[in-house]
């Protein structure tokens, strides 16, 4: 009898070490989300992605947003809609048992959710995800990222990730009070933020050299950097503001070259030039509009269909303005004067009338939309596309000014219009073309400007005035004046507006015109010729 209860014994522990043997071979990384304690299930989040499978990202996409759950029978499965997939597997489940539990969840599962994406983003492939990973941390600097950005900094290969690790890893060691012990670690975080020399970066490091809790020569440190950074962002901030006026003097150039023209061959003070800047730009709406009626599968391109649109509308209705009015003019510049400005008030109110007082959107085309990053210098597409755009067709009118008949037509009356005269050259048909090509480069100046601003009636006496300064700075009929004064001036005007204001820098850039063209008083590029100089 005493044998067989040694027998029964041994055989009722025997099963219970295989039942525990089931229960250990059955358990796995999932299988801590079936506990009931929080840290448990923190714990195998963290020992989840740290396993490197590949049911990691879906399991915790789907614990933090409350769509995990398990049957205290066995199982983690993962809601979908209105079906259920196991967790393990990602196959669907049919005959889902009855008593699911979603897994449990506080603050401090939050926050270890919160590491476990950061790292998993960090485990990416792809060199732009993990530095937009890194990136992020950088900002947030949360202490719970600590953990995967060592993960991440021991195994990191790519320098520029590196970097962002390790300028993420200083944000957040800087963004907690400092301790005893930790000055020379402190220092390095300090000189690592000054390599980001970012407006995050300074707003940390500012605290640092204000607290009264930090080491002097980490206050120092700090200090010094916030110094640096100041001036590293003076400098961006000035090469921005030359970017923006690189732009705005693209847009001036386009205006002035017309402007330069028709003042050089005709003598003509032509005050309507912005009123021909606006028509191209409500021509560029209207090219839009139509092709988004008619022919949508072209609106990508539609940017590019306005371009010649509007050269031969404004171009067409110059030819009209010069035959219908300015030829009476000749000789009389206060005369012609003031009728171009009775035309402006004519044409603005023209628009008003049809189009209404208020602003119109003229849409940014896809591919001329986002930007570049140059250091803290955000380049536009837009931008860079106007600036580039303005030297395209400043070199096409050098070509037609230099190789075709008209362009020499007009050189020889901009020199000598008596001679030219005498010469056969019928200077009222080059009179009527030169006005209607001056007029059609103001209807592209619309095209372009109609991508950096405000399309409406008054649109072009935003322009006028700073046109005429570029045509006289530069030296009238010149091109090469007419280049080198937009660029001058537009650089100029939009470097001195943050530091001295709007107005005050578009005193300060007259002024400057004035005194320079007292000195010398045909521009920086005159134009040479007998009828110039008698």
């Amino acid at each position: 009898m005493r044998r067989f209860s040694h027998f029964l014994w041994a055989g009722i522990v025997c099963l219970l070490l295989a039942f525990s043997g089931m229960r250990v071979a059955a358990a796995d990384e999932f299988s801590g989300l079936e506990s009931g304690q929080f840290n448990t299930i923190a714990d195998t989040v963290s020992a989840l992605v740290a396993s490197g499978n590949p049911r990691a990202g879906d399991v915790i996409d789907a614990l933090e947003k409350r769509h995990l759950f398990y049957s205290p029978a066995g199982g983690i499965f993962i809601r979908t809609g209105t079906t259920y997939v196991d967790a393990r597997t990602g196959q669907s489940v049919q005959n889902m048992p009855e008593d699911l539990k979603p897994v449990r969840m506080n603050n401090h599962v939050r926050q270890v959710l919160a590491s476990a994406n950061a790292e998993l983003e960090l485990l990416s492939p792809e060199d732009a995800v993990r530095v937009k990973a890194a990136t992020q941390m950088y900002a947030q600097h949360n202490p719970v990222m600590l953990p995967a950005i060592n993960h991440a900094l021991a195994r990191e290969k790519s320098s520029d990730v590196r970097m962002k690790l390790e300028q993420a890893h200083a944000a957040i060691l800087l963004a907690q009070p400092a301790q005893s012990g930790q000055e020379a670690t402190r220092l390095a975080a300090v000189k690592m933020l000054g390599s980001a020399g970012d407006l995050e970066a300074r707003g940390l490091l500012s605290v640092v050299a204000a607290s009264d809790h930090e080491a002097a020569e980490v206050r120092k440190a700090a200090a010094e950097t916030v110094s640096s950074i100041d001036l590293k962002q003076r400098v961006w901030s000035v090469l921005q503001n030359a970017f923006y006026g690189l732009s705005y003097g693209s847009v001036l150039l386009l205006a002035a070259t017309g402007l330069a023209i028709t003042f050089g061959v005709m003598g003509v003070i032509n005050m309507a030039h912005g009123e021909l800047m606006m028509i191209g730009a409500y021509t560029t709406w209207m090219v839009q509009q139509g092709i988004r009626a008619t022919v949508p599968w072209l609106e990508p391109v539609s940017l590019l269909v306005a371009i010649p649109v509007a050269f031969c509308v404004c171009g067409l209705l110059g030819i009209l303005i010069e035959r219908g009015l300015i030829r009476f003019l000749y000789g009389r510049p206060l005369e012609t004067l003031l009728a171009t400005w009775g035309l402006s008030l004519i044409l603005q109110q023209a628009i008003r009338s049809i189009f209404g007082p208020t602003n119109i959107a003229v849409v940014t085309p896809a591919w001329l939309s986002g930007s570049w990053m140059i250091g803290s210098v955000d380049i536009t597409l837009n931008r860079l596309a106007i600036f580039v755009f303005a030297f395209l067709v400043l070199g096409a009118l050098m070509l037609v000014m230099r190789k075709t008949s008209l362009g020499l037509e007009m050189r020889a009356v901009t020199q000598n219009r008596r001679m030219a005269a005498l010469m056969g050259i019928r200077t009222p048909r080059v009179d009527a073309l030169a006005f209607g090509l001056g007029a059609g480069l103001a209807g592209l100046a619309g095209v372009a400007v109609s991508q950096i601003d405000n399309v409406s009636p008054n649109l072009g006496q935003s322009y006028i005035i700073d046109s005429f300064m570029v045509v006289v700075f530069g030296g009238v009929g010149n091109l090469w004046g007419t280049l080198a004064a937009a660029m001058t001036l537009g650089m100029g005007g939009k470097i001195l507006e943050p530091t001295i204001g709007a107005v005050s820098a578009k005193i300060a850039i007259l002024v400057l015109v004035i005194l320079y063209i007292q000195r010398h008083p045909r521009g920086m590029f005159p134009v040479r010729g007998r009828g110039v100089e008698s």
